[in-house]
């Protein structure tokens, strides 16, 4: 008999902890698998002699990460759990992405991200993807599961990439013009100036909103991270990201004005 029984139970939250994406789905997953009448999948899928005829289905995606579950177990536990998102819905889809979280997790913890990146972002951008396959992936194809995770694999790798080349694109013109500018030595009492003057200046002469120039400053200067500032203004971190990118490419023109006018 197999007794691999080490699913976890749904836990309280911390108060005031941010719960990531694979946490959050991890919470409704775990739900569903302890509520007073468990979802359940035949145990039958995932060990040749089980103990009993159904099992919860976090128990159910233990045995499917296990090394000792053969191959062919493994495959018709995917093709099932797939069968039933497409034909059955909810909870079903909610299910089957629900069982790629311990790979992906895996699979982002060795993932090269650029600091600026926020986690959450690269985790809902692979759930996204995984998600997304799911509505069009064929239950009966072979390896179903390794379909799901090469779309969250080549999700999260576009995301780093695309990230990259932002954090190229953003930190040459306004950075740079910004510290030749505090480098130089001002009219008024011929000593260099610091950046949070400039960007007061800047405010001054309406090129940033002292909203703007306080996003800047916070992330660009004092290094907060991004998420932080964005559950403060309740908007998707992404959006955050775009709406500093537009202030910075207005901050830089009027920062190379006045380099050219000195």
């Amino acid at each position: 008999m197999h007794h691999r029984h080490h699913a976890h139970h749904p836990s309280a939250r911390p108060q005031g902890a941010v719960r990531s994406p694979l946490g959050e789905l991890e919470q409704a997953f775990l739900a569903l698998a302890h509520r007073v009448e468990p979802l359940t999948l035949p145990a039958q899928l995932v060990c040749d002699e089980p103990d009993r005829a159904a099992w919860p289905v976090d128990v159910v995606r233990t045995h499917l990460a296990h090394p000792s579950t053969r191959p062919e177990l493994r495959e018709r536990t995917w093709r099932e759990v797939v069968r039933r998102a497409h034909e059955l819905g909810e909870p079903w889809d909610v299910v089957a992405v629900a069982m790629t979280v311990p790979v992906l997790r895996r699979m982002l913890a060795r993932l090269a991200r650029p600091a600026h990146l926020e986690r959450a972002e690269v985790e809902q951008e692979a759930l996204a993807a995984v998600a997304t396959s799911l509505h069009t992936v064929n239950p009966g194809m072979e390896r179903v599961d390794r379909e799901l995770f090469r779309a969250a694999d080549r999700a999260v790798h576009r995301l780093v990439y695309a990230a990259c080349r932002r954090a190229r694109r953003e930190t040459t013109p306004a950075a740079t013009d910004l510290n030749r500018l505090c480098a130089a030595p001002q009219a008024e009492c011929g000593e260099p100036v610091d950046e949070l003057t400039v960007l007061a200046q800047a405010v001054q002469a309406h090129v940033v909103d002292v909203t703007e120039a306080r996003l800047i400053a916070r992330t660009r200067l004092e290094g907060e991270p991004m998420h932080r500032l964005a559950a403060e203004h309740g908007v998707s971190v992404r959006q955050l990201y775009r709406h500093r990118s537009a202030a910075e490419q207005h901050l830089a023109a009027h920062l190379r004005r006045q380099l050219q006018d000195r």
